[in-house]
């Protein structure tokens, strides 16, 4: 791996994606390259399914300013996928810069709410999951995932535009172009899923809407180059940083050992802010005069899109094609989307469910989305609110080492840690409370039933029947049989818990696996199953 100075490590800066020609016929057509797409292709491949991917873009550079941010539910997909430690290892600033989420009044300010250092392997188990969050540009998902899928001889390639889409009971066509020359091809598939972000193509060819309200007001992310400034902020400086003071304010955060990243606005929306003005919010946020370059200013907005549907005919969509929110985890959604969608895919092409499977879909996936939509719109603006209020308050200089700035500063940590709350409870409630393919049994959490064979056997059986992958585990532990409420488990190739109980319910382990494949369309239900990772009956 080279030395370059720029990122420290590996060189994400520019991201090339492959020069070719798309196939002629695939079973998914994934139109658009970014993570989203391209976690898609991986669970699609990992899965036995050709696909094919094209982007218009021919390169993706570090300094868009994309999402950063993994949250540990989706870090455990990246485990799943076999590249959770390809990621870990794609550094662009030292590993010594990870201090956690520092709350600060500028990066050589003072601290506003002490946050506990992070080690290295961890001193403990996290709270809610085996791994722990951590932070890569988009970038660096992109190229870990292209490395992937060359090793597997997927076809990637950039430079080609969706053009057109016709769908017939066989199939669907895309109609794409090359960007440079113009040539045209045919890529036939059994479905296409669109992955090509918030202006989406795919979603306009297919007459796909979207719902919500429009901002009234925008927000821009700036990438903001500096030079050496070791001098000022010592040789290893708190990477991720949430700035309060009367001029900047929101996140401060490396991407490269150069290039950070820093918020600006609410401003109007046909307001246009001039690059000086700019640049005097990002030295606000460093807290010290020094030289700054602007390389990139993405707009966004604190409101929230989302599809009328997430599923048309042989159409789908994921990732910011289906949904649009205030930032805050959007990335992380998109691949919920590729977990949730993967094995249903799987299994309607290999034959063991039916097409209406993938209506559950939508079913799931909308829902949750504006669940989480919701909520990253109220925190957001609760966290304008508090802003304003400790403006108003009067916030420092960072210069005034007086008592009574002691005071004050210690006045606004309170603040902020009361406002302060754990994102698990979002990070992890991917709850599908009105799911077809969910079985919802009642007293399902009741004590009782037995620990001889009588469920694990006829799901056994059930499933070699048709030749669908289970794996049985026995835990033997009683916490984690306690976690679970009840004595037999089927999990879903999604991690999702599709039916739970002591016995069989009446119909027994067919009723269940033709409720979980999408077979059964009454009532309550349960899903499952695909092959990369298999279900469990616990």
């Amino acid at each position: 791996m080279p030395q370059l100075p720029a990122t420290g490590g590996r060189d994400v800066h520019t991201v090339r994606f492959p020069v070719g020609r798309p196939p002629a016929t695939v079973d998914v057509l994934i139109v658009g390259a970014g993570p989203v797409g391209l976690a898609a292709a991986t669970e699609l491949t990992a899965r036995g399914i050709r696909v094919a991917v094209v982007d218009r873009a021919r390169t993706a550079t570090l300094v868009r300013a994309g999402a950063m941010g993994h949250t540990p539910r989706v870090v455990e997909h990246f485990r799943c996928w076999g590249l959770l430690q390809r990621i870990r290892e794609a550094w662009t600033y030292p590993p010594e810069w990870n201090r956690g989420t520092r709350l600060v009044t500028s990066l050589t300010g003072h601290e506003l709410v002490p946050v506990p250092r992070p080690s290295f392997r961890g001193a403990g188990t996290p709270d809610h999951a085996a791994d722990e969050a951590l932070r890569r540009p988009q970038t660096v998902l992109q190229q870990v995932f292209l490395d992937h899928l060359a090793e597997h001889g997927v076809s990637v390639a950039g430079g080609w535009e969706l053009r057109e889409l016709a769908e017939d009971t066989e199939g669907v066509r895309g109609g794409v172009v090359d960007v440079d020359s113009g040539e045209r091809r045919t890529v036939r598939a059994a479905y296409v899923l669109g992955t090509d972000g918030g202006s989406s193509t795919t979603r306009r060819l297919a007459g796909i809407d979207r719902e919500g309200d429009h901002a009234t007001e925008k927000r821009l992310r700036l990438i903001v180059r500096t030079g050496d400034i070791s001098d000022r902020v010592g040789a290893a400086p708190s990477a991720t940083n949430i700035v309060f003071n009367h001029r900047a304010s929101g996140f401060l955060a490396a991407v490269s050992t150069r290039e950070w990243r820093v918020y600006a606005g609410p401003y109007p929306l046909g307001y246009e802010p001039t690059e000086d003005e700019l640049l005097e919010i990002g030295r606000a946020a460093f807290g010290f005069d020094l030289e700054l370059e602007l390389v990139s200013a993405t707009t966004f907005y604190h409101a929230t899109r989302i599809a009328t549907t997430f599923r048309k005919g042989r159409v789908l969509l994921a990732g910011d094609a289906a949904h649009v929110r205030t930032p805050g985890g959007n990335l992380g959604e998109g691949i919920g989307d590729v977990a949730n969608l993967g094995w249903k895919l799987a299994a309607v092409l290999a034959g063991h469910a039916p097409d209406t499977l993938l209506d559950s879909y939508d079913q799931e996936r909308r829902p949750h989305n504006w669940r989480v939509a919701d909520h990253s719109l109220e925190r957001s603006r609760r966290s304008q609110a508090t802003l304003a209020e400790i403006r108003a308050g009067g916030i420092p200089d960072d210069a005034d080492l007086g008592d009574e700035a002691a005071r004050r500063r210690a006045e606004i940590g309170e603040r902020l840690r009361r406002d302060h709350a754990g994102g698990a409870g979002v990070t992890f409630d991917e709850r599908y409370d009105a799911s077809d393919v969910i079985w919802y049994e009642e007293g399902q959490l009741a004590e009782g039933g037995t620990r001889d064979r009588a469920v694990e056997d006829p799901f056994t059986e059930e499933a070699a029947a048709r030749s669908l992958p289970l794996t049985v585990i026995h835990l033997t532990d009683p916490d984690a049989r306690a976690v679970y409420g009840t004595e037999y488990v089927l999990v879903r190739p999604d991690q999702h818990v599709a039916w739970r109980g002591a016995v069989l319910p009446d119909g027994g382990a067919r009723a269940v696996l033709d409720r979980v494949l999408g077979r059964a369309r009454s009532g309550a239900a349960v899903e499952a199953l695909g092959s990369v990772p298999a279900p469990r009956v616990l």
